[in-house]
């Protein structure tokens, strides 16, 4: 993606300058917006040079930041505001006793940037990669409403949570993928291993083979001699798949058809919109306007498709329609997902009927990620079975046949 220089300023007239990777301006724009500030002047320029990409070992062997990382400076920075330490103060401590030399070079600049007169959050946002939007966001909020501890607080919790979704998700996908593969690496040795040696014997026999035999042969010499072009062909197709949902509306289409794949689209999506309803209820909460809310909460959900309709909601209800009809015409919560927002609406409390519906989300993934196993072995059992018939009528018919026609003489 391109990156772009700006200049902005805040709720005090200062003057902001950064540089921010994006697909075009106007989404700078709407993320500079979204954290409090107003953009004076966007215009493309090149990624910024670091001392690091001069050197590309220095760059290798530097330790990444993780997202726990991130988190635990949450809880940390909540400690130290509730405890009456000054920003300043606490980010040198944490400084000084960072283990991930990365993060503490991204709390010095931090530091750096507060004491030439910035926002933290507008420290933050010169490092995109590290803190989302959303995130930004919401210590922006924390700044305007003076409850910065308080946020700091809740993005630890909503992080864990997010982490425990992520586990979830990737827990509920984990035993197909590995029992795909292991049939995948089953086929391909019954295919360079076995079938060829019995092609051997059957060669000797001089007789017609059956059609399912002849099929296995020929895929298995297929197999034996193209290896190369079928290696080529499947590397091609992974770099070209990455690269296609690389592209927006690849991605798209992919995290659409991530829906619609039997049993675990179900716990993908259930899993998102509890993230949804869960960062939703978050910013609401913490007084961030419901068409903002809709907007940065857009950015955290991880899918696309999802991504989509929670902008259509946020267009809607800019255009002064209630959420309850918005959230109905995107076709992606469910019918008592919709009468409890219908409820939060019209009580005034829909950040708390948020969390209901994330904590419900929740329990249901629970429950699907734990009746997984359940569910796919009858499929997978069927499917080995079928494979085990095709390789033992392929193998065994020509020696039942010779067998056969050697009693008859």
């Amino acid at each position: 993606m391109p990156y772009f220089a700006y200049k902005a300023r805040n709720s005090r007239g200062e003057l902001l300058k950064g540089v921010l990777e994006s697909v075009d301006s106007n989404v700078v724009a709407e993320q500079l917006l979204n954290t409090g500030v107003t953009p004076v002047e966007i215009v493309v320029t090149r990624k910024p040079a670091s001392n690091a990409e001069n050197n590309v070992l220095a760059k290798l062997l530097e330790p990444k930041i993780r997202p726990i990382d991130v988190q635990l400076f949450s809880r940390q920075m909540y400690t130290l505001l509730k405890s009456g330490v000054p920003i300043f103060r606490g980010l040198a401590g944490l400084q000084e006793s960072a283990i991930n030399k990365t993060f503490a070079k991204v709390l010095k600049d931090l530091r750096e940037s507060l004491d030439s007169g910035r926002e933290l959050s507008a420290s933050m946002r010169r490092h995109t990669d590290i803190f989302s939007s959303y995130y930004v966001s919401m210590v922006r909020v924390g700044e305007m409403t003076g409850r910065l501890d308080e946020i700091f607080l809740r993005l630890f919790n909503h992080m864990e949570f997010e982490r425990d979704m992520r586990e979830r998700i990737r827990s509920a996908t984990r035993y197909p993928t590995f029992v795909v593969i292991a049939l995948v690496i089953a086929i391909v040795v019954v295919n360079i291993f076995v079938i060829p040696a019995f092609s051997r014997v059957y060669a000797g026999f001089k007789a017609e083979l059956p059609i399912m035999t002849k099929i296995l042969i020929g895929s298995s010499n297929f197999m034996v001699n193209q290896w190369p072009f079928l290696l080529a062909l499947i590397t091609a197709a992974a770099i070209g798949f990455k690269l296609y949902i690389g592209t927006p509306g690849g991605r798209f289409k992919w995290d659409r058809l991530k829906l619609r794949i039997p049993l675990a689209g179900v716990i993908i999506h259930k899993g998102t919109l509890a993230r949804f309803a869960r960062s939703f209820a978050l910013a609401s909460r913490s007084g961030v306007p419901i068409v903002q809310s809709l907007s940065v909460v857009s950015q955290v959900v991880d899918n696309a498709y999802i991504a989509g309709r929670i902008e259509q909601m946020r267009d809607g209800v800019e255009r002064g329609e209630s959420v309850l009809r918005t959230a109905t015409t995107t076709g992606v919560f469910t019918p008592i997902v919709l009468q409890m927002i219908a409820v939060g609406e019209e009580t005034g409390e829909i950040d708390e009927l948020m969390e209901e519906i994330a904590a419900m989300y929740e329990r249901e993934v629970d429950y699907e990620v734990k009746t997984l196993s359940a569910k796919i072995e009858p499929i997978l059992l069927i499917g080995l079975g079928i494979l085990m018939l095709v390789l033992a009528l392929g193998i065994f018919l020509p020696i039942w046949d010779l067998g056969k026609a050697a009693l008859n003489k």
